[in-house]
């Protein structure tokens, strides 16, 4: 049985969006097999029709991947609702499609020679690094609901991180072809990023916010590909500590925002819907 960890019920209005704690735990034990044995606690939460399972300690890379894969395997058969996975990741660099030699040295390692995995994914994009400290989003959804295509999820997901930034007088901004949440003074450096793939029209992958972790790991590759990307963190911005545990609290909430006032545009506007199977490239390239 997955374990699971329920603080006291409660209902909160988020700018006219009712937030519910369920009121009993929502089982994916049914999700679990021979290579998902075992998965953190978890909290689990519905907002509006979205459950949101956010896990309290770092989720190795694949037992996070092989549960969307699973939850997307469930979603395109709807027998599981829009999900979102909020979590932390134990230290790994991850290649997508697009990553050069060159983007992380080729030496696996010299690389990982301080305990973090080396892993190729099927995400685009170049290379990253994930590790505690890290807040990850992983929306498993039906696009069609929230947006025409790509584009327009991936300023979805932007619009999370610069809402959230601004709850803790951060400014996050986007900057034309580099996907992802900068933020300016005195320099450009990237404090969000974001990457996604979608698959039948039901979403994987997605963002990825550094609130407190060590920057470190990011000195030995070019995040996304970018040989002068600098990287920050909410923690090296503010210069003060900020608390992980909240910040996953608050993109929980701040997702709800975002995409139920996107799902209700789409409902009024009955615009023709339009999905790309499996993009990549420019709008992938930083996750």
């Amino acid at each position: 049985m997955v374990p699971f960890r329920i603080r006291d019920q409660y209902t909160v209005d988020v700018s006219g969006w009712f937030v519910s704690l369920m009121d009993q735990p929502v089982s994916i034990s049914h999700l679990i097999g021979p290579n998902l044995t075992t998965l953190p606690s978890f909290d689990s939460i519905r907002y509006h029709d979205t459950l949101v399972f956010i896990f309290s300690d770092p989720v190795p890379y694949l037992t996070g991947w092989d549960l969307q894969s699973r939850l997307h395997h469930e979603r395109l058969l709807d027998r599981q609702p829009d999900t979102l996975l909020i979590l932390e990741h134990s230290p790994v660099y991850t290649l997508g499609r697009r990553t050069r030699p060159s983007d992380w040295g080729g030496n696996k390692a010299t690389l990982c020679q301080n305990g973090a995995e080396l892993l190729h994914v099927n995400r685009g994009g170049s290379v990253t690094f994930h590790g505690p400290g890290q807040v990850v989003l992983y929306p498993i959804l039906k696009l069609h609901r929230y947006a025409t295509g790509a584009r327009q999820l991936v300023w979805l997901l932007e619009e999370v991180l610069i809402r959230t930034l601004e709850c803790w007088n951060i400014t996050g901004v986007r900057i034309a072809g580099k996907p992802g949440v900068w933020v300016m003074p005195p320099e450009p450096k990237k404090i969000g990023f974001v990457g996604v793939r979608i698959q039948q029209g039901v979403t994987l992958h997605g963002v990825s916010l550094n609130v407190d972790l060590d920057l470190a790991p990011f000195r030995h590759i070019h995040p996304c590909g970018f040989p002068d990307c600098s990287v920050t963190s909410m923690e090296d911005v503010s210069q003060g500590a900020v608390p992980v545990e909240t910040i996953k609290q608050q993109l929980a909430q701040t997702f709800a925002m975002v995409f139920s006032s996107s799902a209700l545009r789409r409902s009024d506007s009955h615009r023709q819907e339009y999905v790309q199977d499996d993009l990549e490239g420019a709008l992938c390239r930083n996750y």
